[in-house]
């Protein structure tokens, strides 16, 4: 190829990726601030051990509840108040099934 065709394609080839990276972020002009188009959701912390053991404190078999819930808890950030029932509170913590489609969280 020639030199001059080769410059050609890295000239439009360094446009489309600054086109790119501008279309990535967006600049509020009031406070001079970067924002990023993609959204992050902020998961606030929870201590899953002492929620777990609050919603399994009147289970017969404890260590599975415990376990269970815990790992119910670490993907959905919320376990339902109560010991059994208001799932509603908690729209994650119920959607998750076992192998067999029952439900995982206690």
């Amino acid at each position: 190829m020639k030199p001059l065709t080769l410059l050609c394609i890295f000239i439009i080839l360094s446009i489309l990726l600054q086109g790119f990276s501008q279309a990535s972020t967006a600049v509020d002009e009031g406070t001079n601030t970067v924002a990023l188009s993609k959204k992050y959701h902020y998961h606030p912390k929870i201590n899953c051990k002492r929620e777990c053991s609050r919603r399994c404190s009147k289970v017969f078999r404890k260590k599975i509840c415990l376990r269970a819930c815990g790992t119910c808890c670490s993907r959905c950030h919320c376990v339902p108040p109560g010991t059994y029932g208001n799932h509603q509170a908690c729209p994650c913590y119920a959607r998750l099934k076992t192998h067999g489609n029952k439900p995982k969280c206690p």
